[in-house]
């Protein structure tokens, strides 16, 4: 049984189908930028790494690398993440630095880098967040207050490296219980869920994308919205069907039938009222911790001004050049940057 909710029956045929699903997906192969980016987050963090995921738009448009590739490095803990990693300007940091970074993620995971690598002739660009196992696991259940990871991995996205069986079996039961979690908790909102009435499989994910971009601070056009489940469409039709069939293992709803691109839900209206309670409080909650966390990436972002400069150039047209003073103190003299950055929301 997890920290976070029952564990679906051994043996279940559902919760064995979403993990042959999330198998599928994560041993998909990488191409080489994505693999060059991926031993480099390695040998930042050394040791420490459990495990390195790539996810994203990159990844869902198979696009160019002239975009930010994004990545989640998990790691066994925070200090020894941190020690001897290098700062933004190359260096190894101190034990200081590694210690206040240590503590900024654990209070509030995730610590979100940025760095830039140059790879056959081009310059790879790309952020990424480090969580340790423990937090990870935490975070996928439907207790945990943000939706920030089990928004992101209940999609598609590639294991590029393990360390261990161990790694690879957490990473995997993290993705299906962050599915299990997606539906759980995004049913209820359906009110097509409280009458037994047949739900579309698209009108499912986009709801569920809707909502917890917003409750991360991120809202996303409609036409964003209907891309990532069109990218994916016969994985994510899969994915609720077998999710559903977790719950209902679990004695949270009745699947009353399911087909292609459509599942029949009923949830006692009871359940559902307390379920929409739950997310009144808890969207201005993940709000403000992704707010928080925002400002917190600031900080630890790295060499950050690279990014913040080229993401101006590329949505704006505007060329900076920064000046030697920004570059070296870019916490001092760089806020007019990260300001208009913060704004936009592209630091997560």
């Amino acid at each position: 049984m997890s920290a976070d909710g029952p564990a679906a029956p051994s043996g279940s045929p559902h919760q064995a189908a979403l993990e042959r699903l999330v198998v599928a997906e994560i041993d998909r192969a990488a191409p080489p930028d994505v693999k060059a980016l991926a031993a480099e987050l390695r040998r930042r963090h050394g040791d420490a790494v459990a495990a390195v995921l790539f996810y994203g738009s990159i990844l869902r448009t198979r696009g160019a690398s002239a975009g930010v590739h994004d990545f989640y490095v998990l790691v066994d803990g925070y200090t020894r993440a941190y020690r001897g990693s290098p700062s933004r300007l190359g260096r190894p940091r101190g034990l200081l630095r590694a210690a206040l970074l240590a503590a900024a993620n654990r209070a509030l995971p995730p610590n979100v880098f940025y760095f830039e690598l140059p790879h056959a002739g081009a310059t790879l660009r790309a952020k990424y967040g480090v969580v340790s196992l423990a937090d990870w696991r935490r975070a996928m259940g439907p207790r945990h207050p943000h939706t920030l990871l089990w928004a992101r991995f209940s999609q598609p996205f590639l294991l590029l490296e393990a360390r261990d069986a161990a790694a690879r079996c957490a990473v995997i039961e993290g993705a299906v219980r962050a599915i299990v979690t997606l539906v759980g908790r995004v049913a209820p909102l359906l009110p097509q869920a409280t009458r037994g009435r047949p739900i579309a499989s698209g009108d499912f994910w986009q709801r569920a994308f809707r909502e917890t971009y917003a409750a991360e601070f991120r809202p996303e056009s409609p036409d964003v919205v209907r891309r990532i489940y069109e990218s994916a469409r016969p994985r994510f039709d899969t994915a609720l069907r077998e999710a559903a069939g977790v719950l209902a293992a679990e004695g949270a709803l009745q699947l009353e039938a399911t087909g292609d691109d459509v599942v029949t839900l009923r949830i006692d209206p009871a359940r559902a009222r307390r379920a929409r309670r739950t997310w009144r409080w808890r969207r201005p909650l993940a709000k403000t911790l992704a707010a928080t966390n925002l400002l917190k990436s600031a900080a630890t972002f790295g060499d950050w001004l690279p990014y913040a400069l080229w993401k101006l150039r590329r949505h704006t047209g505007v060329v900076i050049e920064p000046t030697p003073r920004q570059r070296r103190h870019p916490l001092i003299f760089g806020w007019p940057v990260i300001l208009r950055l913060i704004r936009r929301r592209d630091l997560h």
